[in-house]
C-alpha cells in the first residue's frame, strides 16, 4: 500500500512539473509565433477513442473479431482504436493538415502500406484557386469523401462502422479540387463538387504493377439541415494491371432530419471489377463481378445529451471481390446509445450488434455458424 500511495504522489508531482515546463514552453512558443504573424492561423486539435468490445460467438480465446471488419477488431480487450494529434494551418490562400495516429485502426487499415507511413493520418497542404469563389486545390494523404461514414467515430451516427464502410476507402492519397457554391461575401453554399487524382483503391502508394491513376468524384446537395444528398463515385483499380482492368465504384446516400430530435440515413453502394481470368488452357478472358450494399440508420434524440439508434444492413459479395469469403451474404442489425460528457468533449457509447449470413462464415467454439452476436462499448475523447 505504501508503494502505490508513494508511487500516485510521484505520477502527481510529476505531472504537475510537466505541466509548469509545458506551460512555460507553450507560452514562450505562443509568443514567437505571435510576433511573426502565425498564431492566429495555427491550431491543435487531438482525438482518442478507447474500446472494448465482447465477441459472444467467438471463442474464448479468439482475440479479433471477424476478418472483413478492420475498426474495433480486438475481442475481449480493452484497447484503443484511434487515437490522433492534428496540426493545422489555415490563412484567406493556404490550408494544411498533419496527424499523427495509432491504434488498431491503424494496425489493420494501414497494414498493406509502407511501414513509414502507417503513423500517418492525414498529411496535406492546399492552395485557393480563387479570390472570389470557394474553390481549393489539395494534394497529399487525406479522409475519403466516399461513404457518409468515417474512421472517427464520434462524428458518425453509430459506435461501429457498417460493412461497406469498412470495405470501402477511409482514406485515399493523390490530388483534388473541391468546389463549393457561394462567395466570400455570401457564403452559403448548397452544393459541395470535388473531383481527384488517386493512387488507388485505399492506397497511400500506387500498387506495384498499376499503371493508374485512379479518379474519385463527389457531388453533394444540402438545401437545408433537414436533407443532404450525395452521389460519390471511384474509377481505378487495386490490383496489377496484368490481373485488373477497372473498379467503377457508386455510393448514394441521403442524409434525412424531419425533425430536430430524429433523423435517418439512407445509403446504397454498388460496385463492378473487370478482371482477367486464365483458364486452364491458358487462354485469357475477362469477367465482370458485382457486390453491394444498402445501408438504413436511424437516431432519435432523447435528451439534449443522448441519442439511441438503429441500424439494418446487408452485403452481397458473393464472388468475393471486396470480402475474401466466397458467397458473402450478410445481414446486420444494429442497437446503441450514446451518451454526451462533459459538454460534448467526451462520449460514452453503447452498441449491440447481430450478424446474420447465408453462409456458415462466423468461427466459435462449436464450429463455423451462420450468427455472431456482439456487444461494443467505447469512451471517445476530443479536444
Amino acid at each position: 500500500m505504501k508503494r502505490i500511495l508513494t508511487a500516485l504522489v510521484f505520477a502527481a508531482a510529476s505531472c504537475s512539473a510537466f505541466a509548469q515546463i509545458t506551460d512555460t514552453t507553450s507560452a514562450s512558443f505562443q509568443r514567437e509565433l505571435t510576433s511573426a504573424g502565425i498564431a492566429s492561423k495555427l491550431s491543435v486539435s487531438g482525438y482518442v477513442e478507447t474500446y472494448y468490445v465482447h465477441d459472444f460467438s467467438a471463442r474464448k480465446t479468439a482475440q479479433e473479431r471477424p476478418g472483413f471488419l478492420y475498426n474495433h477488431k480486438r475481442n475481449r480487450e480493452v484497447t484503443i482504436n484511434l487515437a490522433f494529434a492534428r496540426l493545422s494551418y489555415t490563412s484567406e490562400g493556404v490550408r494544411a493538415n498533419l496527424a499523427l495516429q495509432a491504434g488498431t485502426y491503424a494496425q489493420y487499415n494501414y497494414a498493406a502500406e509502407q511501414e513509414m507511413v502507417r503513423p500517418i493520418f492525414e498529411a496535406n497542404a492546399g492552395v485557393k484557386l480563387s479570390t472570389k469563389r470557394d474553390l481549393w486545390l489539395d494534394a497529399g494523404i487525406f479522409s475519403s469523401h466516399i461513404g457518409f461514414e468515417s474512421a472517427v467515430s464520434k462524428d458518425c451516427w453509430t459506435l461501429t462502422r457498417s460493412i461497406v464502410a469498412e470495405n470501402s476507402p477511409y482514406y485515399l492519397s493523390g490530388v483534388k479540387v473541391t468546389y463549393t457554391t457561394g462567395t466570400t461575401e455570401l457564403p452559403t453554399g448548397k452544393w459541395t463538387l470535388i473531383g481527384s487524382v488517386v493512387n488507388g483503391w485505399q492506397h497511400i502508394r500506387r500498387p506495384a504493377g498499376y499503371s493508374g491513376p485512379s479518379f474519385s468524384t463527389q457531388v453533394q446537395y444540402q438545401p437545408s439541415a433537414k436533407l443532404t444528398l450525395n452521389w460519390s463515385s471511384f474509377i481505378g483499380s487495386d490490383q496489377p494491371d496484368s490481373l485488373h482492368q477497372r473498379r467503377v465504384y457508386t455510393d448514394l446516400y441521403a442524409i434525412i432530419n424531419p425533425t430536430e430530435r430524429f433523423g435517418v440515413i439512407l445509403g446504397f453502394d454498388i460496385g463492378t471489377d473487370t478482371r482477367r481470368i486464365t483458364t486452364n488452357g491458358g487462354s485469357v478472358s475477362s469477367g465482370n463481378y458485382v457486390w453491394y450494399s444498402p445501408v438504413m440508420i436511424a437516431r432519435y434524440k432523447t435528451t439534449n445529451r443522448s441519442y439511441v439508434n438503429g441500424r439494418f444492413e446487408y452485403y452481397d459479395d458473393q464472388q468475393g471481390v471486396i470480402i475474401s469469403i466466397p458467397g458473402f451474404q450478410t445481414v446486420g442489425y444494429s442497437v446503441g446509445y450514446d451518451y454526451a460528457l462533459l459538454d460534448g468533449m467526451a462520449l460514452f457509447r453503447l452498441e449491440g450488434k447481430v450478424y446474420e449470413s447465408k453462409m456458415a462464415i462466423f468461427e466459435t467454439a462449436q464450429g463455423l455458424r451462420r450468427t455472431n452476436v456482439s456487444l461494443t462499448t467505447s469512451l471517445a475523447v476530443s479536444f
